[in-house]
């Protein structure tokens, strides 16, 4: 008998919520999961959101990198015709491409040509040459709780305007490699091959262009679901090109010799302005010749 109304008490409270959910299913003809005409779900009309939402920041980085990288003075334009020609040079002269050895210095060579050393020296001593002050750079960060400690090495040329203040240009040989990343999506590849080979300018410029990548790469990583490595910080990648480095200057015209840190008594004998003495201006008119 017990058992008989406990079956009677289970049969009712079944027909009073199947009387609810039926009342519920008439008031909501639809499934649950679709909104309005179109039968679009909560999670669709979501996903459609984001993906509008990321194809108008990659298009907007892009154009914002165009913007930044198009603006270039005469002073900035010969330097990196200079450099192109010179890493040319450096490229096919200095790397064995049978055995994929420098020979220069018989380490490894990078898939572009010769050891990034040699390059560099390479490049500074053509850009000497032309009759700039160039010289190769280090750059060294310590260890922080951000990322690990590192040092990098590039090349620089340092000018005076007419107003007499000296300006400093990066000379990047490898610039685009340094942002490449295996997975990095159509919107991130976009921006890779919108980056020069050679990257040739001033720091400001610099800066612009490395917090787009570097905001780049965190949203490629945040759609991919991947973890931001710490050497793609925005942080990290400035710490490269515009801490203050070691200006290494070679003891040799041809650039060959072992460096002398810039500053040294030795380094101020070498500093010079050689040819026809121009005095750049970085206001994007054209180099005047001074007396």
């Amino acid at each position: 008998m017990v058992v008989a109304e406990a079956g009677d008490e289970m049969s009712l409270s079944n027909m009073v919520l199947g009387f609810y959910e039926e009342a519920d299913r008439e008031r909501r003809p639809e499934d649950e999961t679709t909104v309005g005409d179109g039968g679009c779900s909560d999670d669709e009309r979501a996903g459609g959101g984001a993906a509008a939402e990321s194809s108008a920041f990659w298009a907007e980085q892009l154009s914002h990198l165009h913007e930044v990288l198009g603006k270039m003075s005469s002073a900035e334009s010969r330097i990196r015709a200079d450099t192109e020609e010179a890493v040319r040079h450096a490229r096919s002269g200095t790397a064995t491409a049978a055995a994929g050895v420098c020979s220069s210095c018989a380490t490894r060579a990078t898939a572009g040509g010769g050891c990034r050393g040699c390059t560099l020296r390479s490049v500074a001593a053509r850009l000497r040459d032309a009759g700039y002050d160039s010289a190769v750079c280090r750059s060294r960060w310590a260890r922080s709780a951000e990322f690990p400690a590192g040092e990098h090495s590039y090349v620089d040329v340092v000018v005076p305007t007419r107003s007499g203040r000296a300006v400093r240009v990066v000379v990047e040989p490898s610039f685009r490699a340094e942002f490449a990343m295996a997975r990095g999506g159509a919107g991130y590849g976009a921006l890779v091959a919108a980056l020069p080979e050679a990257f040739v300018g001033r720091a400001e410029k610099l800066r612009a262009v490395v917090a787009a990548m570097c905001a780049a790469a965190k949203r490629c990583a945040r759609e991919s679901s991947l973890h931001m490595a710490p050497w793609r910080k925005r942080r990290y990648m400035e710490a490269k090109w515009l801490g203050t480095p070691d200006r290494l200057l070679a003891t040799t015209g041809a650039g060959a010799g072992a460096p002398v840190a810039a500053g040294s008594p030795e380094s101020e004998k070498q500093r010079r302005f050689r040819a026809s003495m121009l005095t750049l201006d970085f206001g994007g008119r054209t180099a005047v010749e001074v007396a």
